[in-house]
C-alpha cells in the first residue's frame, strides 16, 4: 500500500453567503495509498464531509489541488468528471439513497445503466454483486421490505457494481445498531482485503475508525493529527 491513489494539497473551501464567509477547509493536505482504508473523524462542522465532497468531485474547492489516480480533478470538465465518478468511484451514504419503487437488483444496476452498460450485462453484474454481499435471495425485494442492515448492503452493492477504484462512505453505519454496524464494517474490510479497493470513510464512531488502516482527525477545517491502526 505505497502507491498514492489520492493526493490532496493545500485544499481550501470557503462558503460565501454574502452575509458570512465560512472557512470549511483551511489548507488540507492528505495522501491516501492505493488499497488503503482511511477513516476521517472529528466534531460536527469540522469539515469532514466537505473534504469528502471536494476530493470526490461532488463539490468544487475554492483553491488547492486534488489528484485522483494521477489526474488533476480541476483539469476535467463537468461531463468528464461525472463520467469518471461513474466509472471509477462508488458512494455509500448513511441514509441509503435507494429508490423505493425499485427492487434491490434494480437499484444496484441503475448506475451501470446510466453509465452505458447494456441492460443484460447490468442485470448480471448487479445480481453477482448482491450475491457477493449475501443478498442474492433478496434481490427482488424493495427497500421497504428490507432491514436497515440489508438496505446498507444494497447501497454497498450499488457502490461496488462498477468495480470502482475508490469507495467514498459518509457515516455508513450511522443509522445502524451496533451489531449491524459491525457486520457492515466486516463486509467493507473483507472487500478491501480481497479486492484491494480504497475506502475513505467519514465517521463519528471510534469503533468504525479502529477497523481502518488509519484515522485522520480533523478540527476547524484542518487535519489535527493522524493515527495508524494496522
Amino acid at each position: 500500500m505505497d502507491e498514492p491513489i489520492i493526493q490532496v494539497t493545500d485544499l481550501v473551501k470557503i462558503y460565501d453567503t454574502g452575509a458570512v464567509r465560512v472557512h470549511a477547509l483551511r489548507g488540507v493536505s492528505l495522501t491516501v495509498a492505493k488499497g488503503e482504508m482511511v477513516a476521517i473523524m472529528g466534531p460536527s462542522g469540522c469539515g469532514k464531509t466537505t473534504l469528502l465532497n471536494c476530493v470526490s468531485g461532488i463539490d468544487e474547492p475554492t483553491s488547492g489541488s486534488v489528484r485522483i489516480e494521477g489526474t488533476e480533478l480541476a483539469s476535467m470538465d463537468d461531463d468528464r468528471k461525472t463520467s469518471y465518478r461513474a466509472r471509477r468511484m462508488g458512494f455509500i451514504f448513511q441514509f441509503y439513497n435507494l429508490l423505493p419503487v425499485l427492487s434491490a437488483v434494480e437499484n444496484v444496476e441503475l448506475p451501470l445503466l446510466v453509465s452505458g452498460t447494456k441492460p443484460s450485462e447490468a442485470r448480471t453484474r448487479a445480481a453477482a454483486v448482491l450475491d457477493h454481499v449475501k443478498l442474492a435471495e433478496w434481490q427482488d425485494h424493495k427497500p421497504a421490505e428490507l432491514s436497515g442492515g440489508q438496505r446498507q448492503r444494497v447501497t454497498i452493492a450499488r457502490a461496488l457494481a462498477n468495480d470502482p477504484a475508490i469507495v467514498w462512505a459518509d457515516e455508513p453505519t450511522g443509522d445502524l445498531d451496533s451489531v449491524t454496524a459491525d457486520e457492515i464494517m466486516t463486509l467493507m474490510q473483507d472487500l478491501n482485503e480481497r479486492q484491494h479497493q480504497t475506502f475513505v470513510i467519514v465517521t463519528h464512531d471510534p469503533g468504525v475508525a479502529s477497523r481502518c488502516h488509519r484515522t485522520v482527525h480533523m478540527r476547524d477545517g484542518l487535519i489535527e493529527r493522524e493515527e495508524r491502526h494496522r
